[in-house]
């Protein structure tokens, strides 16, 4: 085995330290991966397996003591030893130095910093995969082609799944207990993931995120944020679109836009400590829904929140009137086995708060007079983008259930949401009213898009700055942490 000299474990008082620690082994490790394989591909002979490792954090505790209870993160369930891989502690610096912080504090005890068993995935010491395609360049038939797997470590999907997230992990005996949902690979898978779909670099998405099915939603962020930007706005960084096209707060741009635009682009308006915006065009499905957000989730979000268009169910509901979910009928199947149909989906009150008075700041009505534009209630979810046309038996279990409105995405979302606790919200505008005679035909969806997109993406904005302002243990609700959770938010 070729690997790089071992480097013992060390216990941290100090966060910053610790982490500082973490880029150290990370940085030197996958240095030297890249610099075996690339010695690999220009031709040079190996015989032996070279093999790398993740670094880890580690905490030991040995007491039950009641720590704060109004806390919902930042500290260990019982006592023992608590572990997890770590990758790319560059871009998680400020989120690590947080939570292993909060551990020391909580605890009164050190961490420890050091080597994990988890081998590095050689195309996981490079930040995007493209490196590797590029470098290999020779056929089929190449020894290179041929022998990749028996010289370096690949990654083993079958290592990458998210049993820790579904409360589904079996701990082997003696086996540390994990410390986060996620450990170091599949973070890795999803970062660069993330790179694909959304033609975005990880670095750029923020801790706020806005998904959306629709390109005139993108293109009124997009106006919005090279405003904010022109006018000079304290605070602002960047505005980043899909090749990473930068614009800077002084108008400087650098990057080259994509030939063509990937599966779901991201958009970001980029502030200091991620606090920003993130804005992606998920497209439409459910599947699209759980993919984009299965990856999103390893960056640890503070919020996610739909803005879309549905249909509405009432006859007493117009076009243009606001649906705020407050409850989801799940017929998108997306994620059936992960979190069973039993699992309630409940509504959390930080978000729907925030949305309910942007509403009333963007529309200025309030109270009673808001019903006039804004129904509370449950949103139903399909698979089936037919499903006006699907027979009686589907209209009625919409009518049991009590929805208020349809759409393909929003339960999809609110579920990953809740599955890897992340704070989660759902507001949508009705575009079309199928079951009453008001289906949506071109001219009545310009007229519709005209007037009612830009501000329902205001309200979008408004209600993410007002849950900026409030403190992160307030906003990861206890209601999104199972008996016995990981310590990391």
């Amino acid at each position: 085995m070729q690997s790089p000299p071992s480097i013992a474990t060390k216990s941290f008082s100090d966060a910053s330290l610790a982490v500082a620690r973490l880029e150290e082994i990370y940085e030197r490790n996958t240095k030297f991966l890249r610099e075996r394989f690339e010695a690999y591909v220009g031709g040079e002979a190996i015989t032996t397996r070279v093999r790398a490792y993740y670094p880890f954090v580690r905490i030991t505790t040995a007491t039950h003591a009641r720590l704060d209870s109004r806390l919902a993160y930042g500290f260990v369930a019982g006592p023992g030893v608590h572990e997890t891989s770590v990758t790319r502690p560059d871009l998680f610096r400020s989120y690590l130095t947080e939570q292993i912080g909060l551990l020391i504090q909580n605890h009164g005890v050190p961490v420890e910093i050091g080597e994990s068993a988890e081998p590095i995935p050689i195309h996981f010491a490079y930040r995007r995969d493209i490196n590797i395609e590029a470098a290999i360049t020779t056929s089929e038939n190449s020894p290179v082609a041929r022998s990749l797997r028996d010289a370096f470590d690949v990654p083993d999907l079958a290592t990458m799944d998210d049993s820790i997230a579904d409360g589904t992990f079996e701990l082997l005996p003696g086996a540390p207990e994990p410390l986060s949902l996620f450990r170091a690979a599949r973070v890795d898978y999803s970062l660069r993931r993330l790179y694909h779909y959304t033609g975005t670099d990880p670095e750029h998405f923020q801790n706020f995120v806005i998904f959306t099915n629709y390109q005139f939603y993108v293109d009124a962020f997009a106006q919005a944020c090279q405003q904010r930007l022109q006018s000079g706005e304290a605070g602002l960084e960047a505005f980043v679109a899909p090749g990473n096209v930068i614009t800077r707060s002084g108008g400087a741009t650098s990057g080259d836009a994509p030939s063509r635009m990937p599966q779901m682009p991201a958009f970001h308006l980029v502030t200091s400590g991620y606090r920003g915006i993130t804005l992606i065009n998920i497209g439409t499905g459910p599947s699209n829904a759980r993919n984009v957000t299965d990856h999103v989730a390893v960056l640890r979000p503070h919020a996610w929140l739909m803005l879309g268009h549905c249909a509405g169910l009432r006859n007493t509901q117009r076009l243009g009137d606001y649906v705020l979910a407050h409850g989801y009928v799940r017929e998108d199947h997306v994620l059936d086995r992960e979190l069973p149909l039993w699992v309630p989906i409940p509504a959390l009150a930080e978000m729907q708060v925030a949305l309910e008075e942007a509403v009333e700041d963007v529309t200025g009505l309030e109270g009673f007079e808001l019903k006039r534009l804004m129904r509370t209630g449950t949103v139903a979810s399909v698979d089936n983008r037919n499903w006006e046309i699907s027979g009686p038996e589907v209209i009625r279990r919409l009518s049991q259930s009590r929805a208020v409105a349809l759409d393909m995405e929003s339960a999809a979302i609110a579920a990953n949401g809740y599955r890897f606790r992340v704070p989660y919200g759902t507001l949508l505008c009705v575009s079309d009213k199928p079951l009453h005679g008001e289906i949506k035909l071109a001219g009545m969806a310009s007229e519709f898009y005209r007037r009612r997109v830009g501000q329902h993406l205001e309200i979008g904005l408004k209600a993410l700055e007002r849950l900026k302002q409030q403190e992160s243990e307030r906003l990861h609700s206890r209601k999104l942490r199972s008996f016995a959770e990981v310590a990391f938010q």
